[in-house]
């Protein structure tokens, strides 16, 4: 079941699923300006992209929105560093068996396993641990919305380290017009705002993932090695850092429940392995930043079920703020017209020097495509 649920997020992740596998019959035409022809009935490229990214990052946003929910229930019966550690070990196991079983090897050499390490160090186990320790006084849903910063850290720091371009005006509307969303539904003004160590421990967590990010673009995206295989290496990675980490405070006899069991199965297997194995994928398609978008997302999932399943309380102000939030969201993913911001068709980007590998990840030809370019 594992191995199956794994393989059909890599298909939903690859645009060639959307309308079938590849054929002999099927080719890419230059000269039709990247469309695909297939018994004579052309269907365009960029469409099929839009449609495909976008579905990605919806997938993306319900698995990891719902992730604060299963990791307020796992709290009930294990410390933080004990989640945490369950979280990455289960989501490494679910990618490793899954590439032993297509013949992805982990990745090999000394230079590719520090940018592993490190990217795992920020993307998996300090955001991990430090959802976990923010967790124990700040809900699920206001969890989600503090996370809902991560857009916000991740241009601004593409935009220092030159990985993202200067966003058109009506993409940074759209992010401060989601981060105001977000704010409604915070609301810091009000007294008995979620003030403490705990919401400070959140914010941190949506920096790191913000940071993750920006130096996975930069370090392991393009690098010609497939996704599963790059996932797989990362959570393993990360769940050497956490065990390292346990004796600090994770020694402690766990409770286990039903419900604790079936929160950690679930933390672990799907918003964690799936989810970091298609994190990829979003990236090398659309771009750090537009990764990140899926953090404005995360308040409208997070909020309905801290609400629905935990009884977390939620009102109009809530409502309104997600409404703005996805107002703000459709505005960022907006594309202007120069050649430099739409995803290039896929013929053009084959040209360029970009190809499929056998598990349909996208490889880009570093020395050729900035991945900025790519989106």
């Amino acid at each position: 079941m594992q191995f199956s649920l794994t393989v059909c997020a890599e298909a939903f992740a690859c645009p060639e699923s959307l309308c079938g596998p590849p054929s002999k019959h099927r080719r890419t035409d230059r000269l039709t300006g990247g469309r695909w022809t297939d018994g004579g009935n052309a269907v365009n490229s960029g469409t099929r992209s839009l449609v495909g990214g976008g579905a990605r990052v919806a997938v993306l946003a319900l698995l990891w929105g719902s992730t604060f929910l299963w990791t307020e229930l796992a709290l009930r019966g294990l410390s933080p560093l004990q989640v945490t550690l369950a979280r990455c070990t289960l989501g490494a196991l679910v990618l490793v068996v899954a590439g032993c079983a297509t013949g992805r090897r982990l990745p090999r050499g000394r230079a590719v396993w520090r940018h592993i390490v490190i990217a795992a160090f920020f993307c998996n186990a300090l955001p991990f641990a430090l959802f976990s320790l923010g967790q124990q006084t700040v809900g699920s849903g206001l969890a989600g919305v503090l996370n809902a910063t991560t857009p916000l850290w991740s241009l601004t720091l593409g935009l220092v380290l030159g990985t993202e371009r200067g966003p058109r005006p009506v993409r940074l509307a759209g992010l401060l017009l989601g981060f105001a969303g977000t704010a409604v539904i915070f609301a810091p003004w009000q007294d008995g705002g979620p003030v403490g160590w705990g919401a400070l421990a959140i914010v941190a967590a949506a920096a790191s993932y913000a940071v993750a990010f920006t130096y996975m673009g930069r370090t392991l995206v393009g690098r010609g090695i497939p996704t599963l295989s790059l996932s797989a290496a990362q959570l393993t990675a990360a769940t050497g850092l956490v065990a390292f980490a346990l004796p600090a405070g994770g020694l402690e006899t766990p409770e286990l429940g039903t419900a604790t069991l079936i929160a950690v199965v679930v933390l672990g297997v799907f918003t964690t392995g799936i989810t970091f194995h298609l994190t990829y994928r979003v990236i090398a398609e659309e771009g750090a930043t537009n990764a990140a978008v899926v953090g404005y997302l995360l308040p409208v999932v997070s909020v309905l079920l801290g609400a629905l399943v935990l009884n977390e309380d939620i009102g109009p102000r809530v409502v309104i703020g997600m409404v703005v939030v996805l107002a703000g969201v459709g505005m960022t993913r907006r594309k202007g017209e120069r050649q430099d911001e739409p995803a290039a068709p896929a013929a053009s980007r084959t040209a360029a020097g970009e190809h499929r590998a056998d598990d349909g990840a996208v490889e880009i030809a570093a020395a050729n495509v900035p991945l900025e370019r790519v989106r």
